[in-house]
């Protein structure tokens, strides 16, 4: 079982040290890690953000468990250079393209929600995003008109195999579910959300089990925090899933509790390839601290045990351990509390 770990910039390093104690505590038979550097740190380190080595160490293993990538000394860089082209990178190079965001509502946050607890305490939502196209892939320039005006450019464009396969990922995790799958788009103005619209119907054929609705993206929006648990897997393009799952997230609390996992087609002798990372990013401003909250690393790791591993019972385990220390009132600075990230750590290994 071969982990490539790469922490990252920020405070990534201290959030994947915690879900590597989690991971080394369960005494997994066989279990590997395999650091690479990735971000700023890598290019510091290396001159690039995805190093070649860092490609190989990924390729070579079963799943990645990843911390965060951004580090403000890199902003002036040219674009292909900065940090966050390492997350692109890996999940252009390894055929990553959905990303699944799980948000629930703990029992006892209900109150730190930005909604009124009763409409919190019914969040039980998975958001599928797709990841490899739209605007973050496509096309882009800035350039000079003929007046002298500067224009940016970005092509937002997906082609239909690109939303069949992300389609039927969300229709299989809703069968899964409740059996409901909403997708978002905006075909009334977009040409590409209607070719998104049209296809999602196509696929909708093939589960006739799954009840399937559609729904604007301004809409959705509105929905999230006005009823949120009215949704069950949300299906969507690249942009308007980042948006979403980070609404998502506050609506639960913080976006220091949301894991995720960015999966492909490759299969290995364990499960499917994968890649987890916590929803949030690099933080730099209490990067060294030790206040970051790693419950997001921790429950990105159990999701990397269920898919990409087959170890239900151990991704269990952790959540339920990250649950209960969360009830006992542990809590970090993001949920109003002291608990820095070792902590926290020491919290969930306690219950674990």
């Amino acid at each position: 079982m071969k982990v490539a770990v790469m922490p990252g910039d920020g405070i990534g390093p201290e959030v994947t040290r915690e879900a590597v104690r989690v991971l080394e505590a369960l005494d997994l038979p066989g279990l590997t890690l395999l650091e690479g550097d990735v971000g700023g740190i890598a290019y510091q380190r290396h001159g690039h953000p995805l190093p070649a080595e860092t490609l190989e160490i990924a390729r070579a293993a079963d799943a990645i468990l990843f911390g965060a990538v951004g580090d403000p000394a890199c902003d002036a860089l040219e674009r292909s250079l900065r940090p966050e082209q390492a997350i692109l990178g890996l999940r252009s190079e390894l055929g990553l393209f959905a990303n699944l965001r799980p948000a629930t509502m703990f029992p006892g946050l209900e109150a730190l929600s930005a909604l009124k607890s009763e409409i919190a305490a019914r969040i039980d939502l998975l958001i599928v995003r797709e990841l490899n196209g739209d605007v973050y892939f496509g096309e882009k320039a800035i350039e000079t008109l003929p007046d002298g005006r500067r224009r940016g450019r970005d092509l937002m464009s997906y082609a239909e195999d690109e939303v069949r396969r992300i389609a039927h990922v969300a229709f299989r995790a809703a069968q899964g579910r409740r059996k409901r799958l909403c997708s978002v788009d905006k075909a009334n103005v977009l040409e590409t959300s209607q070719l998104w619209r049209d296809v999602v119907v196509e696929v909708a054929a093939e589960y006739p089990d799954v009840a399937l609705e559609h729904m604007y993206v301004d809409n959705a929006a509105m929905q999230l925090v006005r009823d949120p648990g009215r949704f069950d897997v949300v299906v969507t393009g690249n942009l308007f899933g980042d948006i979403l799952s980070d609404q998502a997230s506050m609506c639960v609390g913080s976006i220091g509790l949301l894991a995720s996992a960015a999966l492909g087609e490759r299969q290995t002798a364990h499960g499917t390839f994968g890649l987890y990372e916590p929803i949030h990013g690099s933080a730099p401003d209490i990067a060294g601290k030790g206040l970051a909250n790693p419950m997001a690393t921790i429950l990105s790791a159990a999701m990397m045990l269920r898919h990409s591993f087959g170890r239900e019972d151990e991704a269990a385990r952790i959540e339920t351990a990250v649950s209960r220390a969360l009830a006992d009132g542990v809590r970090g600075h993001d949920l109003g509390g002291a608990a820095g990230t070792a902590t926290i750590g020491e919290a969930v290994l306690e219950r674990l």
